[in-house]
């Protein structure tokens, strides 16, 4: 009897429940759904909403992520919907896959027209029904698109970025955990510029359990997982007949954590510059914090000569790429 009073009177703490967020993945594709499945098994938010404009083809993914809930272990509501944005009012983030991948006799030109039109839309649309959303863009050509959004969006760019860096730093680190036969938890590194072969690892700043991995590893083998990690979404490709989807979607949901649960983590993202490492008006990788705001500061690293002039590279062919939908938009 004692014992039950005492139960009877215990104090459960007062804890306040976390606000209401929701996330919606436009694109159910197989990197759209990754990323639903990621942030669901996450509780990452108490809804996401997945969309398409295949009919059916988002329900079905949704319900599918939903069915496994209680398998995980996780309470994420998954929703799909077929080219309705009224259901995904409210969202505290979106991000957008949607596009098409480069087809045999397509142009980069025509890449960029054919994807900028269906990023274009799907912001506007987003827009009409979430106006204070931040936005993540995963379609390709990543730098381009993400560029579009902003545009399209006319909003703070710290609230529009893009999800490259993360996923290329999770190839360069994977590599670097086989050749080292160590844990890739253990890896830490930053790489910058654009998305594809002209990105701009930097070994100086890559640590393993706080050591350069420069004392680690032989020149020339560093060199070699550096080539790798700009050619893996290649190597992907070559190996599947199409591009990744596992990586890039849980790279996507890891970035919608850190702002959803304002964790001030540092990534490379593709972000807008305006004079930070003497680049004005463009969207490249940079390492920044990202939290409930959105991007909450661009981290500028002290690079060396030989750095620079990598950065250099890539800044010219992302501009050149930005210049291609700039004269699209002028027509």
């Amino acid at each position: 009897m004692a014992d039950e009073i005492r139960l009877l009177n215990f104090v459960v703490p007062n804890n306040p429940k976390s606000p209401t967020m929701k996330v919606t993945v436009v694109g159910a594709g197989n990197v759209g759904a990754t990323c639903a499945n990621v942030l669901a098994t996450r509780e990452v938010a108490n809804e996401v909403v997945l969309l398409d404009i295949k009919d059916g083809f988002a329900e079905g993914k949704a319900l599918d992520i939903w069915e496994t809930a209680p398998i995980n272990l996780y309470d994420t509501r998954t929703v799909g919907a077929t080219n309705d944005y009224v259901k995904t009012a409210g969202s505290d983030v979106v991000v957008i896959t949607s596009g098409l991948p480069r087809k045999p006799g397509m142009t980069r030109d025509d890449l960029i027209a054919t994807n900028s039109g269906i990023v274009k839309s799907v912001t506007e649309s987003i827009l009409q029904h979430s106006p204070d959303a931040i936005i993540i863009v995963v379609s390709n050509p990543l730098d381009v698109m993400t560029y579009c959004a902003y545009l399209t969006a006319g909003k703070d760019s710290r609230k529009v970025m893009g999800m490259a860096g993360i996923l290329d730093t999770a190839r360069y680190r994977a590599f670097l955990a086989e050749a080292l036969d160590c844990s890739p938890k253990d890896i830490q590194a930053v790489l910058m510029g654009g998305h594809g072969d002209t990105m701009v690892p930097l070994p100086r700043y890559t640590t393993v359990g706080g050591i350069p991995v420069t004392e680690l590893i032989e020149a020339d083998k560093l060199e070699a997982i550096v080539q790798r990690t700009k050619k893996g979404g290649g190597e992907i490709v070559n190996l599947l007949g199409t591009s990744a989807w596992y990586a890039p979607g849980a790279a996507a949901a890891q970035m919608v954590e850190a702002i959803v649960r304002d964790q001030k983590r540092i990534f490379p993202v593709c972000a807008w510059l305006t004079g930070e490492y003497g680049i004005n008006d463009l969207y490249i990788g940079v390492p920044v914090k990202l939290g409930k705001n959105g991007i909450e500061e661009i981290i500028e690293l002290d690079l060396n000569e030989d750095e620079k002039a990598m950065l250099v590279e890539s800044e010219k062919a992302v501009r050149g790429v930005a210049e291609v939908l700039d004269r699209m938009n002028e027509k």
